[in-house]
């Protein structure tokens, strides 16, 4: 109840906090505004300018003394950050992107177009605009975009004290980095040693000696799925990059591998609800439309699927009217219960925890999972079709109908997405339509189908 009082709070704070904002673009405060904004948090600021309409978004972007830097970049949703981008003076995307990693910089730069994109790179330095169009060339989706080129190395046979004395007198440092990478004369990673135990260590102690069990590398084009398994499977807190000759090209820290595992998880999320994986509340209406039309079409189709089985029985309909208010309840069942299996599975796949070895013992437990349900309802519904309706073999018939069909869910649920994941398809994407057909089309095969049989 605490936490729940608490996030109503904190959203009623961040409401009033919009109401100010707008409030001082209004008057064409500055000062106001820059009071506001400025002791904010970057993932702050740009929650309020994801909040905010475009018209609202310009003026208050115009307005702010303070400006926009690359940390509020980095932070605002991709639907919107090209119109901020191009709604700021060049200079200040310059010095924007300056400020930023190259692995912040390519995750700005893979969601502009063209014309943008040479906008951002222009106002780089010619050291990071050349690591930044590096690491643009290896495939979207890969560790070498994910990556940031700016890396802590050092010689394996160094000690503590070398490499204290090294790390104190760099001035280039990245912001963020958790261990000192140690390389060979051909510059290939060996191991690498935490900060941690640097400063700990005494002076004389060689890094070689302290280097952590847990050091392993990836390629540049690796999937940076895979990357985001290793870093959450292994507890990982960096990664070193390499590229097909095993040299060290770069590192990937854990805010970017969790960012990734985020990312995953919400494209499941939307392509199980048949959405459009980049999908975002800051699209526009034709966006949108554009994003559902497909899915809804599909839906149609299937939907008219389950029209022409229920046709076959028009007769039985017909003779027993009752049938028609109950066929809902079996197919909903139905549908219900194959979610909850399609969602378990799509969920094991990502993470891996389901596989060749264990797929049999899961389907087993689903199979049984459903038949256990089915009975449960089947005893329900049928006991229901007697005492309420008056008719013992119509609860026979609904009895029947709902044990096959949840059992046909809980399978499906799990074979459909174990399928199309062997044949090379996203079982997110597909699994939901073919699932959701499976069931209302069994489901009202067995119903009217038991009934034409048990009840005319």
């Amino acid at each position: 109840m605490r936490e729940s009082v608490q996030e109503r709070d904190e959203e009623a704070v961040i409401a009033g906090l919009v109401t100010d904002v707008l409030e001082a673009v209004e008057g064409a405060d500055a000062a106001r505004l820059d009071a506001l904004l400025d002791p904010l948090h970057p993932a702050d600021i740009a929650d309020i300018l994801e909040q905010i309409s475009p018209a609202e978004r310009s003026g208050l972007l115009a307005l702010w003394h303070g400006g926009i830097d690359g940390d509020v970049l980095s932070e605002i949703d991709e639907a919107i950050r090209e119109e901020v981008i191009e709604s700021l003076p060049d200079n200040v995307v310059a010095e924007a992107m300056r400020e930023l990693d190259t692995d912040d910089v390519v995750d700005i730069l893979e969601d502009l177009d063209q014309p943008a994109q040479e906008k951002i790179l222009e106002a780089l330095e010619d050291a990071d605009r050349i690591a930044v169009e590096q690491a643009m060339s290896y495939p979207e989706g890969s560790a070498g975009r994910l990556m940031q080129r700016e890396v802590v190395i050092a010689p394996s046979h160094w000690t503590v004290g070398e490499a204290s004395d090294f790390l104190r007198g760099a001035d280039w440092l990245p912001d963020q980095f958790y261990h000192v990478i140690l390389v060979d004369p051909r510059m290939r990673p060996t191991g690498y040693v935490t900060l941690g135990r640097i400063l700990s260590a005494p002076r004389e102690v060689l890094l070689w000696d302290l280097i952590e069990d847990s050091f392993r590398t990836v390629k540049a084009r690796d999937e940076e799925a895979d990357v985001a398994y290793y870093f959450n499977q292994y507890h990982l807190i960096s990664c070193p990059v390499v590229d097909e000759d095993g040299r060290l090209v770069g590192v990937i820290t854990i805010d970017d591998a969790m960012n990734v595992l985020d990312e995953e998880h919400e494209e499941d999320m939307l392509r199980l609800a048949r959405v459009s994986d980049d999908a975002s509340i800051q699209d526009g209406v034709l966006v949108t439309v554009k994003s559902r039309i497909p899915w809804l079409f599909i839906n149609l189709i299937t939907a008219n699927i389950s029209a022409l089985v229920i046709g076959q029985f028009e007769h039985t309909i017909g003779q027993i009217v009752i049938l028609a208010a109950l066929m809902p309840i079996i197919a909903s069942m139905g549908g219900i219960a194959g979610t909850q299996a399609l969602t378990i599975a799509v969920r094991a796949l990502a993470t891996r925890d389901l596989t060749v070895s264990n797929a049999m013992r899961v389907v087993r437990r689903e199979a049984l999972a459903g038949l256990i349900n089915g009975s449960v309802f089947a005893a329900l519904m049928g006991l229901g079709g007697w005492l309420i309706l008056g008719m013992p073999m119509l609860g026979v018939v609904l009895a029947l109908a709902m044990v096959i069909n949840l059992l046909v869910a809980a399978l499906a649920g799990i074979l459909v997405p174990l399928g199309l994941e062997r044949l090379g398809f996203d079982p997110a994407l597909a699994s939901g339509t073919f699932v959701m057909t499976m069931t209302d089309v069994i489901g009202f095969f067995a119903f009217l189908g038991l009934a034409t049989v048990v009840l005319l």
